[in-house]
């Protein structure tokens, strides 16, 4: 009996340990003050009202992911992403098929999530510009972002292809709704590598982060630079000199993934579903300029109208906008990160 006893304790405390095991997941994001946004608005106050313990990671992106899965060595079970990368990334089959029937997406936008991820805000990515250089009147178009003569100063930009070919062709006078069609090709793709190198003799720097990109302006390093949206409000907080327009920007949206093999798989689901509930996507306003996918976020009272007026989903602003285009990314962004990288090292 004694012996009985032990057993059944120590298949207790097996199971207890089980399931604790079963309530951590380990999340993985870009970082700064978006990772910093994603934290308070979404990780912290999830975990708090579903006991599950939350690590929070940065890291690289979908190639931290691909190295992850190709090696059988998984850690991470929910990974921020890109749409376009997300896309990309459920194309090589390095990410699990999200259940619809745990994650609500009834509310959400259409269009912004997919069976492999879903969507956690949406962002624009602008160009901005130094008030004290250029004032109020800054460029208000990709071509005035091009016009050196215009706009004498020197730029940054994106150092890898997402978000870096759309708006040198409308910068060379492809109009908003041409632009996939014409990078349907290689050589549309070409095509805008050559605008950028058109303008690379002004391009101080290529960024490769948000956080980067938000510190070039914070430090006055450049005079304008491509980035999103909400890293710049943040920085203008800060004290940067720093203003933006939607006009021409690229709509997008980032999302949440479960890694393929990913160990603590169920609790990513169920933790994805609570984060996934207007109660915590009104939040992620307060602090970074990042709209919700989740359209019932806006009727919590949280959202005022002066809020929901500067955030890239509003009516107004998503009008002046080119939507990213996930097809495009799923079958051409391999062949044209290529050629990006290799207009880089020229």
């Amino acid at each position: 009996m004694k012996r009985l006893t032990i057993l059944t304790v120590a298949a207790g405390l097996l199971a207890t340990t089980a399931l604790a095991q079963e309530k951590r997941v380990t999340i993985a994001s870009w970082g700064g003050s978006y990772q910093e946004a994603q934290s308070k608005a979404l990780f912290q106050p999830a975990a708090a009202n579903t006991g599950i313990e939350v690590k929070e990671e940065s890291y690289g992106g979908m190639s931290d992911v691909r190295l992850q899965v190709s090696s059988g060595q998984v850690t991470l079970d929910i990974v921020a992403s890109g749409s376009g990368s997300a896309a990309r990334a459920a194309a090589e089959g390095l990410l699990e098929e999200l259940d619809y029937s745990i994650i609500d997406v009834s509310d959400f936008y259409p269009g912004l999530y997919t069976d492999h991820c879903v969507g956690g805000d949406v962002f624009s990515t602008v160009y901005a510009w130094n008030t004290e250089t250029y004032g109020a009147d800054g460029p208000q178009s990709w071509a005035d972002f091009w016009d050196v003569e215009k706009f004498p100063g020197s730029r940054a930009y994106r150092g890898t292809v997402a978000g870096a070919l759309e708006p040198a062709l409308m910068a060379d006078g492809v109009a908003p709704e041409d632009v996939y069609d014409v990078l349907g090709s290689e050589e549309g793709i070409e095509r805008a590598l050559n605008k950028i190198r058109e303008l690379r003799p002004h391009i101080a720097v290529f960024w490769t982060s948000g956080a980067q990109h938000a510190q070039l302006m914070k430090d006055g390093e450049v005079d304008m630079t491509t980035g999103w949206n909400g890293r710049f409000d943040n920085a203008a907080k800060d004290g940067a000199q720093v203003a933006y327009s939607f006009n021409q920007a690229l709509l997008d949206y980032d999302c949440f993934a479960i890694p393929k093999g990913a160990p603590n798989k169920d609790t990513a689901m169920a933790f994805l579903a609570e984060i996934s509930k207007p109660e915590y996507q009104d939040d992620l306003p307060t602090y970074i300029t990042y709209g919700p996918t989740n359209k019932a976020a806006y009727e919590t009272g949280v959202i005022d109208a002066e809020v929901a007026a500067g955030l890239p989903s509003s009516p107004e602003n998503a009008a002046l906008q080119l939507p990213v285009s996930l097809a495009w990314y799923a079958e051409w962004e391999t062949t044209a990160a290529e050629m990006y990288q290799e207009m880089l090292t020229e």
